[in-house]
């Protein structure tokens, strides 16, 4: 079969929904992504599995919740037990390939920050092997690829297929700071740029936002210029290849550092963009969370140049992290045009579905916090995703609820091809599917909090016009109306006029959290 679609997956790091240009953004302008808007059909309530890198991709992935493919946080690679959408792809006669970020493996040496159990004085402790509840090999050297030290070996390899991928061009972490083969290539084409990639290197500027580093990496060698190059390489160089393909272009950007190179650090700017409601009104009584994060960086104002939770920020830190995200999404917006302009050079633009996503949202100012955390607003867990098919609709928008972990079972049914028995995605009806009727996220994190308590849980629905979040730990829960409080600044949850509304919410919930559970590995025998 030669007349199967091929498929471009463009995926981004923290890109909140309404800093898609084709949301109709004031400032930004991505006339990219707004073409290939154009050409397809815009999800206005597209949601995330899970607000946090690791466990979302490994949704995306896996097309599974984070409870079921067991990466439900940061700092847990991706079981190679589960299998991937990709891997269906590739068994099917699909040529796969990543260039980009991945993060199904961890990419930092960071200790964990889960606090060490406490033994009762006359009780002998579990030996170490016995000492968690379920044994683990994730500690291996199957999932070390995306560690530095990995790639401090001479000539390192990424054994493949690598999920699924018969090819992947590793770019790990962010900023002027990715490595992996882009270190790689930097090493071997560009060596003065490694005296530019510091903090410390950076040329000055007046901006105060936590982690702004105007660096003087070059735009012809940043990661988003790099990802482009060899993704547009790679379809030029299938001119003439009828097999179908998936080709996923994973973006480090837009994230925290913000250091959008050249042009885009100063292509928008702070004043120009818009000021978040809860610098603005009088009578906002914040939540803890926020209450706790402020009184933290009043402690420290220097908080926050180096982690990446929830932090209370100014108005003007606010303005300047917007302003440079919008940088960075401007180079993401060019670098996409550059590989769609290489499919049509190659002559298969015409068979091939574009998509467009995001693994998370960042705060940037709203609730005054930046960056992202247990808190379960719409910023972190709404992002934009575009289905353009050249031989499906073209410039509508869709209000369907569908997330993260329906993009690769859709597109299995799109190309034809039966999912894994225990995928949890749904079909989207773009292409004919069923859809969903909500959103079901989960969250976890290791570090314990003042606001939440240790290694705090967060389960959340988004169901018609409402989002409830169930907290496990200290946080209060919550229920809005993202009709009437689309910021979501009254919490609802103890409202005397809400609880059947709640009530029934967390009925949906109970039948989502029921249907997560896994339903695989399959029984051996009857009994």
């Amino acid at each position: 079969m030669t007349d199967r679609p091929s498929y471009i997956l463009f995926l981004t790091d923290q890109q909140r929904y309404d800093h898609l240009g084709c949301n109709g953004h004031p400032v930004l302008r991505t006339p990219n992504i707004d073409a290939m808007a154009a050409e397809g059909v815009s999800h206005d309530r597209f949601y995330v599995a899970s607000p946090v890198c690791m466990p979302n991709r490994a949704s995306l992935m896996t097309c599974r919740m984070p409870s079921s493919h067991g990466t439900r946080s940061l700092g847990i690679p991706l079981n190679q037990d589960n299998v991937t959408f990709v891997e269906l792809l590739a068994a099917a006669g699909y040529d796969t390939c990543l260039i980009g970020k991945s993060h199904l493996q961890n990419v930092s040496d960071w200790d964990i920050q889960i606090d060490p159990p406490e033994h009762r004085d006359g009780y002998a402790a579990p030996p170490e092997h016995l000492a968690v509840a379920m044994r683990s090999d994730l500690d291996n050297d199957a999932y070390q690829y995306e560690r530095q030290e990995y790639w401090d070996q001479p000539d390192p390899k990424v054994p493949l297929p690598f999920y699924g991928f018969n090819e992947y061009v590793a770019v790990m972490r962010h900023g002027f700071n990715t490595g992996g083969e882009h270190l790689e290539w930097i090493k071997k084409n560009a060596p003065e740029t490694l005296a530019l990639r510091g903090r410390d290197k950076q040329f000055t500027h007046d901006y105060t936002v936590p982690q702004a580093i105007r660096t003087k990496v070059q735009e012809e060698h940043y990661s988003t210029t790099y990802i482009a190059n060899r993704a547009a390489a790679w379809l030029k160089a299938r001119e003439g290849n009828d097999e179908p393909f998936l080709l996923v272009v994973s973006f480090p950007d837009p994230h925290h550092p913000f250091t959008p190179p050249g042009k885009y650090w100063d292509m928008y700017k702070p004043e120009d963009m818009v000021v978040p409601a809860a610098y603005e009104i009088d009578d906002w009584d914040p939540p803890e969370y926020v209450k706790s994060a402020e009184r933290a960086r009043a402690a420290d104002p220097s908080l926050g140049q180096m982690a990446g939770y929830s932090l209370a920020v100014s108005k003007q830190e606010a303005l300047e992290a917007r302003a440079l995200t919008c940088g960075m999404i401007a180079m993401i917006d060019d670098a996409v045009g550059q590989v769609r302009d290489a499919a049509t050079d190659a002559g298969i633009a015409d068979k091939t579905v574009q998509i467009y996503t995001s693994d998370h949202g960042d705060h940037l100012g709203e609730h005054r916090l930046l960056f992202k955390g247990a808190e379960q607003y719409d910023g972190l867990t709404h992002v934009p995703f575009i289905w353009a098919d050249p031989k499906g609709d073209s410039g509508t928008r869709s209000s369907d609820l569908a997330q993260t972990h329906d993009i690769g079972t859709t597109i299995l049914e799109h190309a034809k091809v039966e999912k894994s028995l225990g995928m949890q995605g749904v079909v989207l009806p773009t292409v004919g599917g069923a859809g969903r009727d909500a959103a079901h996220i989960q969250y976890e994190t290791q570090r314990t909090q003042e606001a939440f308590g240790p290694r705090p849980r967060v389960h959340t629905v988004v169901y018609e016009n409402w989002r409830l979040s169930m907290y496990l730990g200290k946080c209060a829960n919550e229920l809005f109306d993202l009709a009437e409080d689309p910021g979501e600044m009254t919490n609802l949850w103890n409202s005397a006029d809400h609880q059947e509304v709640k009530t029934r919410l967390l009925e949906r919930l109970a039948e989502l959290e029921i249907a997560a559970v896994d339903r695989v590995p399959l029984p051996t025998a009857q009994a």
